[in-house]
């Protein structure tokens, strides 16, 4: 399953925004313009639908309550909304389901968030498989403080869009946390975001399908990473899980290296390239050029196109990123390219006009296209620091 488009009401910065996602999309825009936040539409989803310790009332207050969640240009209208729509494949060029979910809270009393809307249509029937408020919801508002998606008993008919949803994961790999877990300790947050479980997660993988993967793994970094060689994982006297890798060394056998004498930027790769193996449900890569060499970056795309073809499922892929270099790959291709452009009355998203796209076909890459744009219109009068 992937997500062929997503429309907002009044989400975050987002006071109405409607988007296709391809198979890979890249999106980019001026610092605070809400890259961020839209990714974190798809982390909500995840969050309703967790199996333990999830739900829509827990995801709203982990946001710091629904004020904090709704756009702020959201004056005469306080419902937030979130519409998806689904295929079966990427080249799948008909949707083949359809999520919908509003809710706003309570004018008065104990101020609850309540469900306005949730629908799910099968749109290759045509059929509605869901439509709240039902009547069971009229007399009982507490129905209306959770989502069918996150209850086993009366998601049975859509259930794949609830697992969907529950197998998106976010990354945003902090080397630190990995080089110095021992004396960091063992507090992680919920669903380890920046890494911190990363090895953890690599030795529960049983070893024929981990060894796969680090063989996979190896071979993309072999071209990215100079001297790199072996790459598997041991464990030490205190059964704690480690990375290894072995350089070319001018010693003949080489040199065995531990992950907290890799480079910042091999941990992120290889971070990156595992969780594109892992799964084939959603993932959330935010600035994956951090940490690394720009003619690495640049080989970003190539090296998700790679792994996708190594991988047994290809997996949808959201990326953020400002990096002049990873845009410069003429791989990427334009219709995945969305733009982030802050307004008056919040951000606006929207695709490559043709011009944009009639100069990039002429030879010009996104970033030279596409990059000038998010430039702050008033950088060059900021005064100059003055020792």
């Amino acid at each position: 399953m992937v997500i062929t488009r997503i429309k907002l009401k009044n989400w975050k910065n987002f006071s109405k925004a409607e988007m296709s996602l391809a198979e890979c999309t890249y999106v980019i825009g001026s610092n605070a313009t809400g890259k961020s936040n839209l990714l974190d539409v798809f982390r909500f989803l995840r969050d309703i639908c967790k199996p333990q310790g999830g739900g829509l009332q827990k995801a709203i207050a982990d946001r710091g309550g629904i004020s904090k969640l709704r756009c702020l240009h959201a004056r005469n209208d306080p419902e937030v909304q979130i519409d998806v729509e689904f295929s079966d494949t990427f080249d799948s060029v008909t949707p083949l389901w359809s999520y919908s979910l509003a809710f706003k809270s309570e004018p008065r009393g104990q101020r609850r968030v309540l469900i306005t809307k949730e629908e799910v249509i099968d749109l290759k029937s045509s059929k509605t498989l869901l439509k709240r408020p039902e009547n069971d919801d009229t007399g009982d508002d507490a129905r209306l403080t959770q989502t069918h998606l996150e209850q086993v008993q009366t998601n049975v008919k859509f259930r794949a869009i609830s697992d969907f949803f529950s197998g998106t994961v976010y990354l945003r790999l902090v080397p630190q946390l990995l080089k110095f877990a021992d004396k960091i300790g063992g507090n992680f947050l919920e669903d380890d975001p920046f890494g911190q479980g990363f090895l953890g997660r690599l030795a529960k993988t049983p070893e024929k399908t981990r060894d796969a993967r680090l063989r996979k793994i190896n071979q993309a970094l072999s071209a990215a990473v100079p001297q790199f060689g072996e790459l598997k994982l041991d464990k030490d006297e205190m059964g704690r899980p480690h990375l290894k890798a072995l350089y070319a060394h001018h010693r003949p056998q080489g040199a065995w290296q531990q992950e907290d004498q890799f480079s910042d930027g091999t941990l992120r790769l290889i971070g990156m390239l595992w969780s594109l193996l892992e799964s084939n449900s959603l993932l959330l890569l935010e600035e994956p050029e951090l940490s690394l060499n720009s003619s690495i970056v640049e080989q970003i795309p190539l090296l998700m196109q790679r792994t996708q073809k190594l991988a047994k499922k290809r997996r949808q892929i959201i990326v953020t990123t400002h990096s002049d270099a990873l845009l410069r790959n003429q791989g990427i291709d334009q219709r995945g390219v969305l733009f982030l452009d802050a307004t008056a009355n919040g951000t606006i998203v929207r695709p490559l006009s043709t011009e944009e796209s009639q100069i990039i076909d002429s030879g010009f890459s996104v970033a030279e296209v596409m990059l000038p744009k998010t430039k702050p219109a008033n950088l060059d009068q900021l005064p100059l620091f003055s020792s």
